[in-house]
């Protein structure tokens, strides 16, 4: 099966509550690969590049602010379909509206505070993981474990 990425980012909200690995976790326990990952804080240049869809809505602004008020965990995650798998794992987009099992559902009951970022299509993954990495920071490396969790389809 192809082989496909997403960019996740762990937001601000998460990084002051201290649960980045708890976040992590939820992603390496299903059996997603991590090849790339770093600490940084996202500048309002990039926060308006990431965010330009939204440019002009009225949440726009707060976004912006949002995203750049304190530290992210920004990753680049691979596997078979493991855009439709993270966004499972992160569940629905707020807080308030996500199932408990699921990150948002455990860890926020926000609208605008929703813990973490996740690519919603391949085409957005590919300019969201070029704009968050270079390509020289991305590791593809193999997992001896693959075997146990894709199986042999």
């Amino acid at each position: 099966m192809e082989l496909q990425r997403t960019l996740i980012l762990v937001k601000p909200d998460a990084v002051q509550r201290q649960i980045i690995g708890r976040i992590i976790s939820r992603f390496e326990e299903k059996g997603l690969k991590i090849i790339a990952a770093k600490f940084m804080q996202i500048s309002p240049e990039l926060a308006a590049k990431h965010y330009a869809a939204h440019q002009g809505k009225y949440f726009y602004q707060g976004l912006v602010d949002f995203m750049t008020s304190g530290p992210v965990v920004a990753m680049v995650l691979q596997a078979p379909r493991v855009i439709e798998m993270t966004r499972k794992i992160m569940g629905a987009t707020f807080g308030c509206d996500a199932e408990g099992g699921t990150i948002r559902g455990d860890y926020s009951a926000s609208r605008g505070l929703n813990i973490v970022h996740g690519s919603d299509s391949p085409e957005a993954a590919e300019i969201e993981i070029n704009n968050f990495f270079d390509p020289s920071e991305i590791l593809d490396y193999d997992l001896t474990i693959n075997q146990w969790i894709e199986g042999k389809d």
